[in-house]
């Protein structure tokens, strides 16, 4: 019975973890090196990440420094970034490209805020949907007589006890993140 509670559990916190990758490449204000995960640069025609293909660095609070390892790679790592959702303009200077991450106006913190807001309730649906996968196979196996009535209502319980636990977790990241994204 806990192995089989334990395949839930896990796929929950997968869910939790997506989440909080997603989240940090939401940008608040400060620059952060994970925006640009999910960025791909042409490299000798595979896509790969620019992580693979120079130096990423933090000089500033509100900027990144790209330094490729080869100069070649300018045009295309400012290609994927112009080509993104980032909203920023590189300036490429012949040996790095910088990143300049401007305030954030309210209005774009509050368009932020709902965002994550939106990724927080598709987790918790997640989480809800494999609370209820798990309870149809406690169903199906009491059905065959695999586990009794009592076995079934108890991994129920648990099941449901590990959903709000999740669900909790989900809401603090959160929380977490509109507060780190509305503070100016």
């Amino acid at each position: 019975m806990e192995e089989k509670l334990k395949v839930y559990e896990d796929k929950m916190n997968k869910t939790l973890d997506n989440l909080q990758s997603e989240f940090a490449s939401i940008r608040a204000g400060r620059a952060n090196p994970h925006v640009l995960d999910k960025l791909r640069v042409d490299y000798y025609g595979t896509p790969t990440p620019i992580q693979q293909v120079g130096n990423i660095s933090v000089p500033e609070a509100r900027m990144i420094v790209i330094q490729p390892w080869e100069k070649s790679l300018l045009k295309a790592i400012e290609k994927a970034i112009l080509t993104s959702d980032l909203g920023i303009n590189p300036t490429n200077d012949g040996t790095m490209i910088r990143l300049v991450f401007p305030e954030l106006t309210e209005e774009r913190r509050k368009d932020l805020a709902k965002d994550v807001k939106k990724k927080g309730e598709a987790a918790k649906v997640a989480i809800r949907n494999i609370r209820r996968d798990a309870n149809d196979t406690f169903k199906k196996q009491e059905k065959a007589n695999e586990i009794s009535e009592d076995d079934r209502e108890l991994a129920e319980d648990k099941i449901q006890k590990l959903t709000d636990k999740m669900i909790e977790k989900v809401d603090k990241a959160v929380e977490a993140k509109t507060k780190e994204i509305m503070t100016v």
